[in-house]
């Protein structure tokens, strides 16, 4: 009898041993990290390419590597100093909750399987609507990401508001909408030119004047206008798109309206969040992130939408090898609700740390964020020559270094340079971006390890970049 692949009970508690005086090595040492650190990436990856192993290697070797050479060289997005993108947190509880789910590995895609999994998994998503001011009927599931999300709304749209001849079908979104969306539609089988990319306001945000008129000229020419995709936190500003006005437009036009909320939408824990998202609740759909705003490992998103029937009607479908499937509401079968038969129990890594701590202990970290960025703001602002150029709506903003002395045409060469010495102070890690002709630089917070300490470090650091670019310029070496 050949077991090598099993374990014994010692075997298991001395890898799990290891690997936790690893882990918690590394986590304490998250603030003293590089905020990022690639220098030699290229050559590290090249490194480890290897064919296929016939024969083990000892586990103390193989964390030896993963921790002291491979972990290290990355974005420390886990770490108090990444501003960039969006952060993603990474809470232990969550670690924790998918040893639970690995090891037990019990199969939740069907409720018959897992009854009492099936509905921890159904809690988290019936938590989540009621954050979002769904009412009852509302319903959902976690997905992999917001990306996926967005996919999955647009077809469910499609499904409900388009024939199977459906490529006449047009959407319109923000021209800052993420670009998940266009990607969607392309996946769906959309022709390009049906996404429309719609202007905004100096805030970023969608101009709805401008979308109901492209919406009349659409229809004119052929297109069927179908879905009008509005955002709660865009990935560029973090801009808040007038919501209430795109719920109406679509229902006047009786249209699909998806919000993508994946950055923004757990901020609605909170009043300021309530406020700046009011009328979210009048989506057809939403896409949420918890792996952002909950601060949860990457590889948690979820979607939600008003009526759960509209995602049964899309992707239900009968085979004969499966168990007979849920007729009560109250119970949900989750491979007839989404495109997943084989998937993971994500549940459980929302569920533990969420009742480990109640909704309180999150609602008060994202209102410290919130703080932060406004905090980050007024202190740019102070800086002679810094323009901001999208101000926090949320947690997220977009700034440049506009002196008056420097030419219009060398600004965004001039902003790069600046990215580019901020970060190589490693203390906190900074992206840019382009907003139309513009080089922006980015700042968002939202890691619940991300304190007023590393933002007064981050702030001293843009300080004394600023100053260095200005004498450098002064002296002619730039």
């Amino acid at each position: 009898m050949h077991k090598d692949l099993e374990l014994s009970g010692d075997q298991m508690r001395q890898l799990v041993a290891a690997a936790m005086d690893r882990i918690v090595a590394h986590v304490e040492a998250l603030p003293r990290m590089p905020a990022a650190d690639t220098d030699g990436g290229v050559e590290l990856a090249r490194s480890l390419a290897e064919p296929l192993p016939d024969h083990g290697e000892p586990y103390e070797k193989l964390l030896a590597l993963l921790f002291d050479k491979v972990v290290p060289k990355s974005f420390n997005t886990a770490g108090p100093g990444y501003l960039a993108y969006i952060p993603g947190g990474g809470l232990f509880h969550s670690a924790v909750a998918d040893l639970i789910a690995d090891s037990v590995n019990r199969y939740v895609g069907v409720f018959q399987a897992a009854p009492g999994l099936a509905q921890i998994e159904a809690n988290v998503v019936r938590w989540f609507c009621g954050i979002v001011g769904y009412p009852a009927g509302s319903g959902g599931f976690l997905t992999t990401g917001g990306s996926l999300a967005n996919l999955i709304a647009l077809i469910t749209a499609r499904s409900e508001r388009l024939p199977e001849s459906f490529l006449s079908g047009a959407i319109y979104a923000s021209e800052q909408t993420h670009h998940s969306v266009q990607k969607a539609a392309m996946l769906a089988g959309f022709p390009a030119r049906n996404v429309r990319a719609v202007a905004c306001d100096r805030n970023y945000r969608v101009d709805v004047e401008a979308m109901r008129g492209m919406i009349a000229r659409d229809r004119k020419t052929g297109l069927t206008p179908f879905l009008i995709a509005g955002n709660a936190g865009t990935t560029n500003t973090g801009a808040v798109d007038d919501l209430r006005s795109l719920a109406a437009l679509a229902h006047r036009e009786a249209m699909w309206f998806h919000v993508d909320a994946a950055y923004g939408g757990f901020f609605l824990l909170t009043d300021r969040g309530r406020e700046a998202m009011a009328g979210v609740e009048l989506a057809d759909s939403i896409t949420l992130d918890p792996h952002k705003g909950l601060f949860l490992p990457y590889g948690t998103g979820s979607l939600l939408v008003k009526d759960a029937a509209t995602l049964r009607r899309t992707h239900s479908l009968h085979a004969h090898y499966l168990p007979s499937m849920q007729s009560d509401d109250d119970l949900v079968d989750f491979c007839e609700i989404s495109p997943e038969l084989s998937r993971d129990f994500r549940g459980l890594r929302v569920w533990l740390p969420i009742k480990m701590h109640g909704a309180d202990a999150f609602r008060k970290s994202l209102d410290e964020k919130l703080d932060l960025a406004q905090w980050a703001a007024s202190e740019l602002s102070r800086i002679p020559g810094i323009e901001i150029l999208a101000g926090p709506q949320l947690s997220l903003m977009a700034f440049r270094l506009a002196p008056p002395e420097a030419p219009i045409g060398s600004l965004n060469g001039l902003n790069k340079r600046l990215l580019d010495r901020i970060n190589a102070r490693r203390r906190v890690y900074l992206t840019g971006t382009m907003l139309g002709d513009t080089f922006a630089l980015r700042i968002c917070v939202l890691s619940f390890r991300t304190h007023m300490d590393r933002m007064r470090e981050g702030l001293e650091d843009i300080r004394d970049a600023v100053a260095e670019l200005g004498a450098s310029h002064f002296n002619g070496e730039d």
